[in-house]
């Protein structure tokens, strides 16, 4: 993992947009994840009685996810000069949904892309750049845990 300085400082200032509001924005990214990507609720048995995009907003188990999600995703920004660190966080968050929870890795590529289409909607296509990188490095270390763990 090989971040520049002025790479660090871009995310993390496109980050801070989004950060920001984290249940809402953690919110949104599940909701159209749910919509959109329909069986990639069937691995939350809490939301799948949940059918309309409302309901789901509206959820304080959704929205708790959301924040969760948002929140893992501010401790590994907060590290991008430090690979050991964010390795740190990455990890153990990768084998738990590899060897506990059974997530299919691409739905990491799912929510990473959403996260992407948020911010360029919100904060345009420089914050959706600034932080393209740290979405791609999630995904890449993601996918290596899940083949070191068998996948």
């Amino acid at each position: 993992m090989s971040f520049s300085e002025a790479e660090v400082q871009s995310a993390r200032s496109a980050w801070e947009k989004m950060y920001v509001d984290a249940e809402d924005n953690g919110t949104t990214v599940l909701v159209r994840m749910f919509t959109e990507h329909p069986d990639t609720k069937s691995y939350f048995t809490h939301f799948k009685g949940m059918d309309s995009a409302e309901e789901m907003k509206q959820s304080d188990q959704v929205r708790g996810h959301g924040k969760r999600v948002f929140t893992a995703i501010n401790d590994m920004v907060q590290h991008l000069d430090n690979s050991e660190a964010f390795l740190g966080i990455l990890n153990p968050l990768g084998k738990k949904h590899a060897t506990q929870l059974k997530i299919d890795p691409k739905n990491f590529r799912i929510i990473c892309d959403i996260i992407l289409q948020l911010m360029e909607e919100k904060f345009g296509g420089d914050c959706k750049g600034s932080f393209e990188k740290v979405t791609n490095e999630i995904c890449t270390h993601l996918n290596n845990i899940y083949k070191e763990v068998g996948w």
